[in-house]
């Protein structure tokens, strides 16, 4: 980022993105101001929308204000609501830069968010890359607030008068992010009290090691790497034998979206020698065949077919990721779930389960209803876009469609007064 460019701040009202459009303003940057009500918190997120409007204006600074249906997004889609509203105004500013000239987005993570996200990392299971932080820049988006902590931007808040709201659902323990905020840090400042700066040290070193390691991938990839009739070729026998193998076929897979569970289960087809295994991420299928690994962009009408065994927690189709997890009827609160989650009666489902993309003739009996009901036809009903159709999943057990994943539960496979043992099932969207 530089003094030539058109700077656009995301602005949230809170005091970290309060305190960054003080300071760019102060720093003599071009700037305008993108600010996103997500009519999640009622009259409270009128209230910050309402705040950046005013102090916008008092600073001189052209800005936009977007209210989106954040719920009915969430349902038409099955995305959770971070994923859903991370989409929605991540779309938003690459549409205010086209429209209004932006070259930048400037977003007010900082050092202590950063430090967040390596522990969610830690804790879901990732590779190096994904305990380096949060990155200070990404394509056209930049966060110039990465080297201070929560509390110096709180400081400088006071220090200067700057207003900002309080977000009350940053003090709720109901998304991991603030369970580490508000439970695990704490706890852990007790023992260590320069926990912040001795985290975003560590955080940088594992930064240039990942750094480090990307250059080395790029020179064993010109090595082992081949494009043949249209597929990428990897021999990992070509893979120098000091090496890590699997390590390092993971990093030459990462960028073509593979995730580590997914490469786990290549390698270990590999150490088997397994052939004509697949494998998929968003964009591409892998195979095994013959002690190496061939892969190439999924085409349309590839089913991304994966069975599930009983012992799988976690799924990667597609787009899509599927997460598994067994409990007795007496652990669950309510049977009114988002629409991303299906309760399945477990003790009727036949294992291995697997996950498709829906096809011509798939029929199910929707929850409700009695009758049987083509998939085609239902997702007319319910005015589900071309594209989306084209990435719609079904789960099946045997023969049996027992969800649409995303929409709706088959009917027989509902939870009833007899269930004991329960399924859930939780789709996300990569």
């Amino acid at each position: 980022m530089d003094r030539q460019d058109k700077v656009l701040l995301a602005v949230s009202g809170g005091v970290d993105s309060m305190v960054l459009m003080s300071l760019m303003v102060e720093a003599g940057y071009n700037c305008g101001v993108a600010h996103c009500n997500f009519q999640l918190r009622g009259e409270e997120a009128v209230e910050d929308e309402e705040l950046v409007c005013r102090q916008a204006e008092k600073l001189g600074l052209e800005h936009y204000n977007v209210r989106f249906d954040t719920a009915g997004e969430m349902e038409r889609t099955g995305e959770s609501v971070q994923i859903a509203a991370r989409r929605l105004r991540y779309d938003w500013f690459a549409q205010l830069c086209t429209n209004h000239g932006y070259t930048v987005i400037a977003i007010a993570h900082h050092a202590d968010d950063s430090i967040e996200t390596f522990f969610i990392n830690l804790i879901r299971g990732t590779g190096l890359k994904g305990l380096t932080g949060i990155s200070v820049v990404n394509g056209r988006v930049v966060r110039p607030l990465i080297f201070a902590s929560r509390k110096e931007i709180a400081d400088y808040a006071a220090l200067k008068e700057i207003p900002y709201r309080e977000d009350s659902s940053n003090r709720s323990t109901k998304y991991l992010r603030n369970k580490i905020r508000l439970g695990l840090i704490p706890r852990i400042k007790e023992i260590t009290p320069q926990f912040t700066e001795l985290m975003a040290a560590n955080v940088q070193r594992l930064t240039d090691a990942q750094l480090f390691i990307n250059r080395a991938v790029e020179l064993i990839r010109d090595r082992v790497e081949q494009h043949v009739d249209g597929l990428i070729v990897i021999d990992p026998a070509d893979i120098d034998g000091s090496f890590p193998r699997n390590f390092v076929v993971y990093e030459l897979l990462n960028k073509y979206g593979f995730k580590g569970d997914v490469v786990d289960g290549l390698c270990h087809a590999l150490e088997k020698g397994e052939t004509g295994k697949r494998f998929y991420s968003k964009d591409y299928v892998a195979y095994t065949d013959r002690g190496r690994i061939m892969f190439a962009p999924v085409k349309d009408e590839d089913t991304c077919g994966v069975d599930i065994s009983k012992e799988m927690i976690k799924a990667y189709c597609g787009n899509s990721v599927f997460f598994f997890r067994f409990t007795d009827i007496d652990n669950i609160k309510t049977l009114d779930v988002p629409a991303n989650i299906a309760l399945l009666d477990a003790d009727k489902l036949q294992f291995p389960l697997h996950a498709r993309k829906w096809r011509d003739g798939d029929s199910f009996i929707p929850f409700g209803m009695s009758g049987r009901k083509k998939v085609s036809d239902y997702l007319v009903d319910c005015k589900v876009p071309m594209a989306e159709k084209n990435r719609q999943f079904v789960i099946l057990s045997g023969e049996d469609i027992v969800w649409v994943a995303g929409r709706r539960i088959d009917d027989r496979y509902r939870i009833t007064e007899d269930t004991e043992n329960v399924l859930k099932i939780i789709k996300e969207t990569m």
